[in-house]
């Protein structure tokens, strides 16, 4: 059996670019495969070892995509050239990465969808009319099935382009109207540095929602805790209503 059939997980640490391949504006500098098919697809396409090699591994020790077995060994690393290549061209309409922008844009909301795929295409849209910010809170937390693809980096960033211009009190009121799936992505927004980084007027969260937040963060992401407890700031009173 060829050592390259035990992958299970492929990671990708090097970004292709030249003068004829630019890098997609929200293509992470690392990322990994986990689907089998795509899997498959690189082996297929893998540089076969050398002829007075019995086995395909540490000659390939020192390039951006490594094959990896199911306890954690690499098993071997190549450059993404010849056939490779366009797998990992991160604008190629048939690579990798764009498969995996499109499979996040397949599931993204159905209102949010036309405005992801201008995102995935590397383009800066409007920000579309009428969506809640409960709804945009919804999408940044959902719980991808494959978090550490190519998508991730614009799956974090599209959401949180709608999130920034909000006001405190319109985040709030997103906040008291999504749902557990949107109280995760409110907690990783408010302990983003799209929020963190603004100015102390503009961090006044009403204590309704704050304590939304903390008591999700305090069960369901324990990590954003210390952010959110230093950053989120009081309100004088808390102008939202409880219903």
């Amino acid at each position: 059996m060829k050592p390259t059939s035990r992958t299970v997980r492929i990671a990708v640490t090097h970004a292709l670019a030249d003068r004829d391949h630019p890098v997609h504006p929200a293509h992470p500098a690392e990322y990994e495969i986990l689907d089998r098919d795509e899997i498959a697809e690189v082996l297929a396409a893998w540089p076969p070892a050398e002829p007075h090699d019995d086995f395909e591994c540490m000659c390939h020790g020192g390039g951006g995509v490594s094959l990896y077995e199911a306890g954690g060994e690499r098993i071997g690393s190549v450059d993404p050239t010849g056939p490779l290549r366009p797998l990992f061209d991160s604008r190629d309409p048939v690579g990798l990465p764009s498969r995996h922008r499109a499979r996040w844009v397949a599931a993204a909301p159905e209102d949010l969808r036309e405005y992801a795929g201008a995102c995935a295409r590397g383009e800066e849209p409007r920000p579309p009319r009428g969506v809640p910010l409960s709804t945009v809170f919804g999408w940044l937390g959902t719980v991808r099935e494959h978090p550490w693809d190519a998508a991730r980096l614009v799956a974090a960033l599209a959401p949180q382009r709608l999130l920034a211009p909000a006001s405190a009190d319109e985040l709030a009121w997103g906040v008291r109207e999504t749902d557990r799936t949107g109280l995760d992505g409110a907690v990783r927004f408010f302990a983003s540095e799209a929020f963190t980084t603004r100015h102390p007027k503009r961090r006044r969260v009403p204590d309704t929602a704050r304590d939304l937040l903390l008591r999700h963060a305090r069960s369901h992401r324990p990590k954003d805790l210390p952010v959110l407890e230093r950053r989120l700031l009081h309100t004088p009173e808390d102008r939202v209503r409880r219903s």
